[in-house]
């Protein structure tokens, strides 16, 4: 595929306020048209991206640390995937394939299927959106076991449909008048080091624990899933304590229950490797893909042990647009950039380039209580240094400033006190540096802005 336009500037540059005039208009046309209920973390409109720009109607080209939400992870025009859809867009764009069948689609299950964790004989099934494919899993799981509960954790996101808002744990908001959810989800603590009560040298111990409490005392047999993100994404890029995914292994293979690993967010080479529960030396019973998967086009995937996923009854599972061949085309695009390993050696040269910038925050600004995470899916989090109260006013004046200036950086977690990067694993480096740079004066501004509110306030 030939693009018909100049390669897009990688470098941040500022033509108008932020939003600009354009932007500001289609706002008011898009108020107009649009639910309220969609939120924008920036609110600029998108005329081009490429690399680690995006650039908006007003000419303002805005570094992009976010990749939509983990979604353009080999980037927003990648050539692999450009062509291969192209290619795909020239044959048909839709048959379903529940009615009549297309390669890519089972290209792309071959693909999962040899390279998700684990040696043993497995089988895919392809959908749309990543709280399609979660639902999915637990069907699967509860066909399986006949079982009907499922186990999820703290801060774990997993999705907007109803199951899955009963599975994520933050209430405003993405659960916040949607109910009543469906019952039988039970929740269990995440050994997240930081505010783990007993200190983060027993996280691991101690969380483990209180799952096996959880299970006895309502059955484990009656456990159809177990269901947890490698690295909890919309709740902070909370990295559990080193054991602990191994030993939710231990306990699930000692109760047949059915371990869901969901690497929607932190799988597809963002951490570094193909995928998040690489870094445990974990593997999971079914595992969950989408985001990064399709490269921009809604594509997900439930990948598992082949006697679980040919437990369901033919025609079972499916869905009007699940494996669009246009989304697998992309995902073969996808595959195809990852096959040199320059984007997961990209992926740990982000990592050392952010860590450089922002750990020496821990030691200079005091509301900076950790900065976690691996790859380039990391994160930088915002507390009172003596009570660990968490500090959303920083995250979000922070996220203000960088936006102001042209970098693109989002709010996540329990509290909302948390910034997450998540840049496109093809930025350059020195445009890397660059928004390093406005973050971390942006930290910096608004941490000694604070300081200095608190202590006016203490003098009067």
């Amino acid at each position: 595929m030939v693009s018909t336009f100049s390669p897009l500037l990688q470098s941040r540059h500022i033509s108008h306020p932020i939003p600009g005039p354009r932007s500001r208009q289609l706002q008011e046309q898009r108020n107009g048209e649009v639910s309220s209920a969609f939120g924008a973390a920036l609110p600029v409109f998108i005329d081009r991206a490429e690399g680690g720009i995006l650039q908006d109607v007003d000419g303002n080209r805005i570094i992009d640390f976010a990749s939509g939400i983990a979604v353009t992870s080999v980037g927003a025009t990648n050539a692999f995937v450009q062509a291969k859809v192209a290619a795909q867009l020239d044959r048909f764009t839709h048959t379903c394939f529940m009615v009549t069948e297309y390669e890519g689609f089972t290209e792309v299950c071959r693909w999962l299927n040899a390279h998700t964790p684990g040696t043993f004989d497995k089988r895919t099934a392809l959908f749309s959106t990543g709280a399609e494919a979660v639902e999915n899993a637990i069907k699967i799981a509860r066909s399986a076991t006949g079982r009907p509960n499922v186990l999820v954790f703290d801060e774990g996101y997993h999705g907007r449909s109803l199951l899955t808002m009963a599975m994520t744990a933050k209430e405003n908001p993405y659960k916040l008048g949607f109910g009543p959810f469906p019952e039988q989800i039970f929740r269990a603590p995440n050994a997240a080091p930081l505010r783990w009560p007993g200190g983060p040298e027993n996280a691991a111990s101690e969380a483990l624990a209180a799952v096996e409490a959880i299970l006895a005392e309502n059955g484990p047999e009656s456990f159809a899933a177990m269901v947890i993100e490698p690295i909890q994404g919309e709740g902070g890029f909370l990295v559990p304590a080193e054991g602990f995914l191994a030993g939710l292994r231990k306990i699930a293979d000692a109760h047949g229950i059915v371990f869901v690993i969901d690497e929607i967010q932190a799988g597809m080479g963002r951490t570094g490797t193909l995928f998040a529960s690489e870094h445990d030396g974990v593997e999971a019973d079914l595992i969950v893909t989408a985001k990064a998967l399709g490269g921009g086009l809604p594509l997900s995937a439930v990948t598992g042990r082949t006697r679980l996923m040919n437990a369901v009854r033919p025609g079972g599972l499916g869905g009007t647009y699940a494996g669009n061949p246009l989304a697998c085309a992309a995902a073969l695009g996808v595959f195809e950039a990852f096959e040199d390993g320059s984007l997961l050696a990209n992926a740990a040269t982000i990592e050392t380039v952010v860590r450089a910038h922002l750990e020496p925050l821990l030691d200079s600004v005091a509301v900076v209580a950790e900065v976690r995470g691996r790859g380039a899916m990391l994160a930088i989090e915002f507390a009172d240094p003596i009570t660990l109260e968490p500090r959303a006013d920083i995250a979000k004046a922070v996220a203000a400033a960088c936006h102001a200036a042209g970098v693109l950086v989002l709010v996540c977690g329990t509290y909302g006190n948390v910034i997450r990067l998540l840049p496109p694993l093809v930025i350059g480096i020195e445009l890397l540096e660059d928004g390093l740079r406005v973050l971390t004066a942006a930290i910096e501004q608004q941490a000694a802005e604070a300081s200095r509110a608190l202590q006016d306030a203490a003098a009067a």
